[in-house]
């Protein structure tokens, strides 16, 4: 048998090695046997396939994405790389986001997701241009049309100091409530910081809304979001779930004042989510200077305390980042490089699934079950899992094995103006 393909029908694929830390054990690989493609009678004699100890990993749950303005690269004028720069460019794209643009640009990045093994995500949409709109609309169709493929939550987003709650706001929430949605922000250190980030978290919770920031995407020492949001978490007793991402300015603080911000958020109960590979492109990044900061947060430090811990992909194809393909095994293989994070031993690979699937409120991704979500690697250990790209993987989806097929970039050619 090739290793991509498996046999049609129920089989039961034998001496598949997972992490212990994802079914519940102390070893660092377990063997195990995982039937597909039917029920339990089905299976009573069904072929076993030896998978010779080839590596299964739940299926992906991508907690960080920007699926409006994804795949929007190529009509870009090319500006200065910097957030600035990117929000510039990509405001003035707007002006094409249609719905058939963003349709269509979103279902090419759902289906590169899909293809490599995703099968859960929350996107942002940025709900302070003036068609936000259609962008929603279209989000909500797409949450519906890939039911069963990708689970998708849907999160606002918009700078702080921009977020009012009037009646445009109020309508964007109920939209969000009624669709399992996430009221999102974008955190700078402006100067009213701390009432703006207040009664942002009373308008969530008036409306029921877990919260979603962007906080601290700078190497500002003095930038201290995310000590802010732990300490107005605390403060006001906001009872839902609360997800901060970026948080890159920790890398510049001293040792002291950064660990005590994570001894905050510790006791705050709030996730951070990294995202290593974007991160890495924008942060200390200056024409003919070679970077000397990664920019990436402080895992480690978060992971000793507690602190729920997730990888994302962040932008792809777009102005921030010009690259990626929204494949989490890139993100994870990334951050294991980057981060130092040590492979063996260690539950980081629940960082890519189960971690954000409970940050998320998605069903976990089931690896043992009758109809189980994973990605199987032509790999007998971490090793080899990292050393390659594993484009030959295979991607199981609620029990069967699913045909990859990545889009081409062509299809778009005539959204990029390209004949």
């Amino acid at each position: 048998m090739e290793f991509r393909t498996l046999p049609q029908g129920a089989i039961i694929l034998a001496n598949l090695a997972v992490p212990g830390c994802i079914v519940g054990k102390s070893e660092d690989l377990v063997l195990t046997n995982v039937p597909l493609g039917g029920c339990i009678s089905d299976l009573e004699d069904a072929p076993v396939v030896d998978m010779h100890g080839a590596m299964a990993l739940p299926a992906f749950v991508d907690m960080h994405t920007h699926l409006d303005c994804a795949q929007s690269w190529p009509r870009l004028h090319r500006a200065e790389v910097s957030r600035e720069g990117a929000y510039k460019v990509l405001a003035q794209d707007q002006a094409h986001w249609t719905r058939n643009d963003l349709m269509r640009r979103i279902d090419f990045a759902l289906r590169c997701a899909f293809a490599h093994g995703t099968c859960a995500m929350r996107t942002h949409f940025d709900a302070s241009n003036p068609q936000s709109d259609v962008t929603l609309s279209v989000l909500d169709d797409i949450q519906t049309s890939w039911t069963g493929r990708i689970a998708l939550q849907i999160s606002s987003l918009t700078p702080l100091g921009q977020f009012d709650a009037d009646e445009r706001w109020g309508q964007i929430a109920r939209r969000l409530a009624d669709r399992g949605g996430v009221l999102g922000a974008i955190l700078d250190p402006i100067r009213d910081l701390r009432p703006r980030l207040k009664a942002f978290l009373e308008f969530a919770a008036s409306h029921g809304l877990p919260v979603d920031f962007h906080a601290d995407e700078s190497l500002i020492a003095t930038s201290e979001c995310l000590r802010n949001i732990a300490e107005a978490v605390i403060e006001t007793g906001f009872e839902f779930p609360v997800t901060v991402s970026h948080a890159c300015s920790l890398s510049a603080q001293s040792e002291t004042r950064a660990l005590q911000t994570l001894d905050l958020v510790a006791k705050s109960g709030v996730r951070v989510v990294s995202l290593p590979m974007a991160c890495m492109h924008l942060q200390d990044r200056w024409p003919g200077r070679t970077p000397r900061r990664r920019g990436v947060t402080l895992v480690h430090e978060m992971h000793a305390r507690g602190i729920p811990i997730c990888f994302a992909s962040d932008n792809v194809r777009d102005a921030y980042y010009p690259f990626g393909d929204l494949d989490m095994f890139e993100v994870l293989r990334d951050a294991t490089r980057v981060a130092h994070l040590d492979h063996e031993g260690t539950d980081w690979p629940k960082s890519v699934s189960l971690t954000p699937a409970q940050a998320c409120g998605f069903d976990l991704p089931d690896l043992l079950g009758g109809a189980p979500n994973m990605v199987i690697f032509n790999a007998r250990n971490w090793s080899e899992l990292f050393a390659r790209p594993q484009s030959d993987r295979i991607v199981v989806n609620r029990g069967h094995a699913i045909t990859r097929r990545v889009p081409q970039f062509h299809e778009l050619d005539d959204l990029m103006g390209r004949q």
